[in-house]
């Protein structure tokens, strides 16, 4: 078996790279990724990319169709991944998380993939009423990251064809400990200011719904969607009804696990319209053996060892180094990347259609 992983040196590509090669010991997993945030380590070690075959570098604006000769997987996680690394960078939301994804899924139906897995969001569901949500209710993207993944999905079902089964994962907010930690996602936040400043400041007024699901959780779905049978095309909501939490129960989940912490919610803030629950059901009977088995408290739990043993909350800057938009902001005023987010610097990317590779021996 050969799997692509399409963005793998984020913050989920890690876990999913290393259960992949814990499930698929001889299987050939190879990356490919621009690495805008290579260097954004949690904590010091190996790479999380000795787990695979090879690694190939390169922006997924101009993915080179022969890296698909002989691939059965694909999955896809490249993405500008929040709501405000994409209101400042819409057009290249776009470009990479809906433009890109089509024309790789195309080249791939022609280089004869056979499963192509495309990392979808349950933010495509907005501001919605508080009865969770099934995939059959109506969608209300608010944002250019929620649009870009409601119209790559509509994409990928016109391209759906009977030689690849084509999965659109429509994941709950991610969370957990990664060897590539993201501090700008709701729960991993929470986490953070708490263990360094005893203190949650919940910015609205804490009734906005949020599920959610443990990185690892979604690496056992990915293992299903590049192995599952059945119908060619699915859209399927990834993650566990008993993991929908207002913001406010997160904040006060986190607390209760760290003593010492005070939760400040913003009661005079004006509604946050991105509110959704979500209806799970679909997921646990077309793959139930692979529903998120992470409760919230485990997910905290690996939070707090994680940054604790690598003794993160100490350090000053760790915060601001493991949000996005800071990285991306810091690259574009230091002159190693431009504001279509090309690098621009003389190294590898001095060219942006070429790449390099490295190989491990497995």
């Amino acid at each position: 078996m050969h799997i692509l992983i399409i963005g793998n040196m984020g913050y989920i590509g890690p876990e999913v790279s290393q259960h992949l090669r814990r499930t698929f010991p001889d299987a050939h997993i190879s990356g490919y990724d621009t690495a805008l945030f290579a260097d954004r380590l949690t904590c010091e070690g190996p790479i999380p990319e000795i787990v695979l075959n090879k690694q190939y570098f390169g922006d997924v604006r101009d993915f080179p169709p022969s890296l698909l000769e002989g691939v059965d997987a694909v999955i896809y996680l490249a993405a500008i991944s929040n709501d405000p690394m994409g209101k400042k960078f819409g057009k290249v939301t776009d470009e990479v998380n809906r433009k890109s994804c089509i024309k790789i899924a195309q080249f791939s139906a022609i280089a004869g993939v056979t499963h192509f897995a495309f990392a979808s969001s349950c933010s495509v569901y907005g501001c919605a009423s508080d009865h969770p949500l099934t995939e059959y209710d109506v969608t209300n993207p608010l944002t250019a990251y929620a649009r870009s993944k409601i119209e790559a999905e509509i994409e990928l079902k016109e391209l759906h064809s009977d030689r690849m089964f084509i999965s659109c994962l429509r994941f709950a907010t991610a969370c957990g400990f990664s060897k590539r930690l993201r501090l700008d996602l709701v729960l991993n936040d929470f986490v953070a200011s708490a263990l360094q400043f005893r203190e949650i400041r919940v910015l609205s007024d804490g009734s906005p719904w949020r599920p959610l699901i443990d990185i690892r959780d979604m690496a056992r779905i990915f293992e299903w969607a590049i192995t599952r049978s059945g119908e060619k095309f699915v859209i399927v909501n990834a993650g566990s009804d008993e993991n929908n939490y207002t913001v406010k129960q997160l904040a006060e989940a986190v607390a209760s696990q760290i003593p010492g912490t005070q939760v400040d919610i913003n009661h005079d803030a004006p509604p946050d319209k991105r509110s959704y629950r979500v209806d799970f059901s679909y997921l646990s009977r077309i793959a139930k053996n692979y529903v998120p088995q992470i409760s919230l408290a485990h997910s905290i739990t690996s939070l707090i060892d994680g940054i604790t043993e690598c003794n993160l909350a100490q350090i000053p800057v760790f915060s601001a180094r493991l949000t996005r938009l800071n990285t991306l902001s810091d690259l574009i005023a230091t002159g190693k990347l431009g504001p279509e987010l090309y690098w621009s610097t003389k190294n590898m990317f001095q060219n942006k259609k070429s790449f390099e590779n490295v190989s491990y021996n497995q």
